[in-house]
């Protein structure tokens, strides 16, 4: 088509006009047709990740996963009183005010159900949600279980959070010589589920804590009750060191309904830029700040300009 326009337009190139026309209504042709050969079938196994985090459940058989997934999300995940009942990873989406996280329902992660993609499936992670059944005598051992399982994966589960003092765990040790250090290492907060069968929560809460390792943050949470759900989405947004960056044109109010957001160490002005558009990014020369990280608004700052959450960029 480029060539088309740009060719002289007189009898001398009239043949090569019509063969142009020809080979072009070929190739228009042969991109509506459908593709040839067999389809894909079967659910996806990864799942493109999407709004401010992407955070994996994973637990052993039984632990109340899906039940947990549909009350946080209300993505309507199968769940039974028999195990393996989820089969592949199923994505939903929890809001926290003005902030969504994807949360991704994986299968049961136990030695007598190996899934080979399951390590794949975590790659795009950000973090991990290890979910217990806190009334079962075994459940620290299941912790083990699990993460003996996704160790074989190239997977760790550690307990320090982008975020420090947010009710992150201890810091962990940097790899040791024989450890694998191109393992995937996720961020991990341990939900201890149903509560609600329980005649004392607290005191057992505080066993699995003292007995689990490598000792994770712990929340008390019961998919049946709703106990402790309210408080996953700030403890996330906290622990991961998010910020919201509002945008605005020139003359207009600012967009305040789907904020972009920014993680820990990503946090300038060209990070904010590169979200909305990458020629943005490579071409920006200032911006406009309304908010908390600037002295007056509307102030004129640079490209490095470390932005605070709530801004009007």
């Amino acid at each position: 088509r480029e060539m088309l326009r740009v060719i002289p337009k007189h009898k001398g190139t009239d043949h090569l006009q019509a063969d142009l026309k020809r080979r072009i209504k070929e190739l228009d042709e042969e991109i509506a047709r459908p593709r040839k050969g067999g389809a894909r079938g079967g659910p996806a196994l990864m799942v493109r990740p999407e709004g401010a985090a992407q955070v994996a459940l994973v637990g052993p058989a039984n632990s109340g996963k899906s039940l947990l997934h549909d009350r946080l999300t209300g993505s309507g995940a199968r769940s039974g009183p028999y195990p393996y009942t989820t089969q592949y990873p199923e994505p939903g989406m929890l809001r926290w005010e003005d902030v969504l996280f994807q949360l991704v329902d994986l299968p049961a992660v136990a030695p007598e159900h190996p899934l080979p993609w399951l390590g794949g499936s975590l790659q795009t992670a950000d973090a991990c949600l290890l979910v217990v059944d806190l009334a079962d005598p075994d459940c620290v051992q299941q912790v083990a279980t699990v993460q003996a399982e996704l160790a074989r994966r190239r997977t760790s589960l550690v307990t320090q959070w982008p975020c420090e003092g947010a009710g992150a765990g201890i810091p962990d040790a940097a790899p040791a010589g024989d450890e694998d250090v191109f393992a995937l290492r996720l961020p991990t907060l341990l939900l201890a589920n149903k509560a609600d069968l329980l005649d004392h929560p607290e005191t057992d809460l505080e066993v699995l804590s003292e007995l689990e390792e490598p000792h994770f943050p712990v929340l008390l949470v019961s998919a049946q009750t709703g106990l402790g759900l309210g408080e996953l989405g700030p403890w996330l947004w906290r622990a991961l060191g998010l910020i919201r960056v509002y945008t605005k044109a020139p003359g207009k109010p600012a967009e305040r309904e789907r904020p972009f957001t920014l993680r820990a160490g990503e946090q300038t002005v060209a990070d904010a830029a590169r979200l909305v558009h990458r020629d943005m990014a490579r071409t920006l020369k200032y911006a406009r700040v309304w908010g908390r990280s600037v002295a007056a608004d509307g102030q004129h700052v640079g490209r490095e300009h470390r932005l605070a959450d709530g801004d009007v960029l």
